[in-house]
């Protein structure tokens, strides 16, 4: 068998790039996938029949904790069956009737020359987004067979540049792991599979020039998550897994170099201790302290707040909904209102932290002296979400492969890549999320770099409203607006 940390390019992928085949060096024992030791609650299975089905795969559902852990992680993605025109032709592209890399990347102004509506009908064939450096280290968990052909044919198809060395998928297998030496077992419902096409293609499509790591999880438990931030942390920051290929043994970067950001869209409630501060001995708010990196995590895509979104130590990624014309698809207003199903509130454990304290209009709002979220939004309604390609089949139903996706799961990985090419432009790379959001909540509540959300519900029973004043509990500070201020 071999041991791997790099992927393996499917054939058809690298003949649409040109790529020679090639098999990289790899540090982990690739074997056969073997079963969730503690399976998921059964939920009703979505049988997608028509364009516009709403499929919620299982894994984005509560999961049970399992006996001796304090939580298993969910993902927060929902996939709609797209009822516009698909994107299944080589550019130039006729039109589509949902969210690509370039209309988003015109509606939040982060390309210099926008055009007409922002609709991806009047999008320039050649890729518009430019830049990213580094890295960016996506955590999910099992494993997803199709990663490297899915993100080849997304980039081939909205004119991405990918080169064969960009793209890594990490095993985070350890000692303590029951697949040790194996490949992560496969989620058979297919949701944390287009979860992690989600968080890979769109991260690369806001910074096509980083590098993108895929770190797996074996599985979703809280201590097999911890295990993949660690070695996500290692990657960005020191430029290796930091896993013993032999003994699987992880060894901590001590001498962190590099920069980049980690994300991760997944979560689940809050508990006792997750504010605890060990150097990431169980999975707490301490595994999110690595210098030179930062990190991001979705917000929840339902009342209330999960962890690690709720984390002081994290960029809360909250979601919002554009409004376009139905006939023409041209914008009606940029990313002005809220999306009714983006995780929001305050934390019941963690205290405010100094960045949101010393923000007079942020305690305006949360003034109860704990954490708030989210910090800043991204476009997440499924009804205007964003074109994922995914050819692992969801619920056991294959359609597609293209799924129109939204969720809070889209807005993590997003804006992961806006900071990382906002860094690579600016040439300032932020030591911590600390200093990411201390910096974030500085423009707030200027319009000039954050777009301030004005209209909308969200919360239990619709409690929060997006009112003016530059925060709100639906949306933070609002949607991103150019790479300035980040």
């Amino acid at each position: 068998m071999k041991r791997s940390i790099e992927f393996v390019l499917v054939a058809t992928a690298v003949v649409l790039f040109g790529f020679a085949t090639s098999l990289l060096a790899q540090e982990s024992v690739i074997g056969s996938p073997i079963g969730n030791p503690d399976p998921p609650e059964a939920a009703p299975v979505h049988y997608p029949s028509a364009p516009g089905t709403l499929v919620i795969p299982k894994s984005s559902l509560p999961q049970p904790t399992p006996a001796g852990h304090k939580f298993a992680a969910h993902t927060n993605v929902e996939a709609l069956i797209p009822a516009g025109i698909e994107p299944n032709e080589a550019p130039p592209f006729p039109g589509y009737g949902y969210e690509t890399p370039a209309s988003l990347a015109c509606v939040y102004g982060l390309i210099t020359a926008g055009f007409a509506g922002c609709n991806p009908y009047n999008a320039p064939a050649a890729n518009p987004i430019k830049g990213g450096a580094k890295s960016i280290a996506i955590v999910d968990a099992y494993d997803d067979p199709s990663a490297p052909g899915d993100l080849a044919w997304f980039s081939l198809q909205f004119g991405l540049p990918l080169a064969l060395p960009q793209f890594k998928i990490v095993y985070a297998n350890n000692t303590n792991s029951f697949c040790v030496g194996q490949v992560p077992p496969v989620d058979f419902s297919g949701g944390w599979e287009i979860e992690e096409s989600l968080d890979v293609e769109w991260s690369h499509a806001m910074a096509p020039s980083a590098d993108i790591y895929l770190v797996e999880a074996c599985t979703n438990s809280d201590t097999d998550l911890q295990q993949a931030v660690l070695v996500a942390n290692n990657l960005v920051a020191c430029g290796n897994s930091g896993i013993n290929s032999t003994s699987f043994v992880l060894t901590v970067c001590s001498t962190p170099t590099l920069n980049g950001e980690v994300s991760m869209s997944w979560g689940g409630g809050e508990f006792i201790g997750e504010n605890a501060s060990d150097s990431c001995a169980t999975p707490d708010d301490s595994c999110f302290t690595m210098p030179g990196v930062v990190y991001f995590a979705s917000s929840g895509d339902s009342p209330g707040v999960i962890w690690p979104g709720t984390s002081p130590n994290v960029v809360s990624a909250g979601g919002l909904s554009n409004r376009r014309n139905a006939v023409t698809f041209n914008i009606v207003s940029a990313g002005d209102s809220t999306w009714v199903d983006a995780g929001a509130g305050e934390s019941a454990i963690e205290t405010i932290p100094s960045y949101q304290s010393g923000n007079a209009v942020v305690t305006a709002i949360c003034n109860a002296g704990f954490r708030c979220v989210p910090d800043v939004s991204f476009d997440a309604d499924p009804n205007t979400g964003v074109y994922v390609y995914d050819s692992f089949p969801i619920e056991g139903v294959v359609f597609g492969p293209w799924w129109v996706v939204g969720g809070t799961s889209v807005s993590s990985p997003a804006l992961a890549g806006i900071i990382n090419n906002a860094a690579s432009k600016s040439g300032t790379w932020y030591a911590s999320t600390n200093a990411e959001l201390t910096k974030i909540y500085g423009e707030i509540p200027s319009a000039s770099y954050f777009t301030p959300i004005v209209s909308g519900f969200c919360g239990e029973y619709m409690g929060f409203t997006a009112v003016p004043g530059g925060y709100n509990f639906c949306t933070g500070g609002g949607a991103v607006h150019s790479y300035n201020g980040k």
